[in-house]
């Protein structure tokens, strides 16, 4: 992976996140995404089909993409881990917080009233190449 694909992949605000079903078939959702350091982090549902499959198989692929989960770029192979710790947690919130701004802070904020807050999954996606 060239350093331009990277660059262009973090320039945007969506990325499609494929993950692998046990059948094979490989399911893509598009996804808020902050890097820091080797790493992106992700935001879901703890119940999501994305994090029920992140249990079972920790290759991933991912793309740079639109809202509507339409691809810009090309994927590339990775893995990713739902986060136990934490400290890990408070990590990927920081990253979120801090590449999304009002818009993570309103998102935490509805998450809250609702009660869904704390049945958040955090992902981390090991940066390609």
């Amino acid at each position: 992976m060239s350093k331009a694909d990277i660059e262009f992949l973090e320039g945007g605000s969506y990325l499609s996140l494929g993950t692998r079903k046990r059948s094979g078939d490989w399911v893509a959702t598009p996804v808020w995404f902050a890097p820091d350091g080797d790493a992106y982090y992700v935001f879901s549902a703890g119940e999501a089909g994305k994090v029920k499959r992140l249990r079972n198989f920790e290759a991933c692929r991912i793309a740079p993409c639109t809202v509507s989960g339409t691809l810009t770029g090309g994927w590339m192979d990775s893995t990713a881990a739902v986060l136990e710790s934490s400290d890990d947690m408070d990590t990927a919130l920081r990253a979120l917080r801090r590449k999304y701004g009002w818009q993570m802070l309103a998102a935490d904020f509805f998450s809250r009233l609702s009660g869904k807050m704390q049945r958040r999954a955090y992902i981390r996606i090991q940066r390609p190449g």
